[in-house]
């Protein structure tokens, strides 16, 4: 009697908290990273959707002589404030646990028009000090923000839960996930979009990355719209000129080129874009 009242109780809690279950590690797993091509969207690459040298989208080039981690150890925590939320202390080994827990969705449609796109929200086992609720709710403001993807009337969103089909995925993984994910060859620094996969490092949501010039929560803003940007069939752009907003498809978090952080696709309700193209920035040691 004992025994199964314990294991109700499990239940119960992993019900309150999301599923628990495992993705595959990734659709090209094979041994080391393989290099590939990007996959393409649900409804096919756009004009502006290019591969990049047969990398996952948003992966720059192959780093050279990265250090290897240990991954069973834990990074020092980061206090960080979200908009409206209690200061964090996110702390995570290198290598998580490769299972993830989907979180309950929310039935409210983010966006007034164009093509509904849903999304689950999963965050890999051994990430500890991420409000699941806060997170969720970071991510359907970033959406639904005046200058977010929602904004132009081209996409809607909504975020389904456990067990319900969704057009993506939105993870939040530890560094050594990313590269399993990612493939392509050693990073642990970037994230990226593979398929129906939107992959946020958990190493950058939590730390940000060095001389950006805007808070942390600007830059978890970037990190969402320019991963799911990917998934809606955009590919990276230049800074337009020095002293300019940054486009959203630029890879700010390699550097920002005479351009000014900036998180969002829309700038004062026009679609907001570079020449497409990207730099040869080298990717910082993890």
């Amino acid at each position: 009697m004992r025994k199964m009242r314990v294991a109700a109780l499990g239940i119960a809690a992993a019900v309150a908290v999301g599923t628990l279950y495992q993705l595959p590690a990734s659709p090209f797993a094979r041994n080391g990273y393989p290099k590939r091509p990007a996959a393409n969207t649900s409804t096919g690459p756009s004009q502006n959707d290019q591969s990049q040298n047969g990398r996952a989208q948003d992966e720059p080039r192959e780093a050279e002589n990265q250090p290897a981690s240990d991954p069973g150890t834990k990074v020092s925590p980061k206090t960080s404030s979200a908009p409206g939320g209690p200061a964090e202390q996110i702390t995570y080994p290198q290598q998580g646990t490769l299972r993830y827990s989907v979180l309950p969705g929310n039935p409210a449609t983010i966006g007034r028009a164009g093509t509904l796109r849903t999304f689950q929200i999963a965050i890999e086992g051994g990430i500890e000090g991420v409000d699941r609720t806060a997170f969720a709710n970071f991510v359907r403001a970033t959406y639904a923000a005046p200058q977010g993807w929602a904004s132009g009337g081209l996409w809607r969103f909504r975020q389904v839960g456990p067990g319900q089909a969704a057009d993506f995925s939105l993870m939040l993984v530890t560094p050594s996930t990313r590269d399993t994910i990612c493939g392509g060859g050693p990073d642990r620094y970037t994230s990226c979009r593979i398929g129906d996969r939107v992959v946020l490092n958990v190493a950058r949501w939590a730390h940000g990355v060095p001389n950006y010039g805007a808070p942390l929560p600007q830059y978890r803003q970037y990190m969402i719209n320019h991963e799911t940007g990917h998934r809606l069939g955009r590919g990276h752009e230049l800074c337009p000129a020095a002293g300019q907003p940054a486009p959203v498809m630029q890879q700010q978090t390699l550097g920002l080129h005479g351009c000014t952080a900036y998180a969002w696709p829309y700038l004062g309700h026009t679609r907001y874009k570079g020449r497409l193209g990207q730099y040869d920035d080298p990717i910082p040691s993890s």
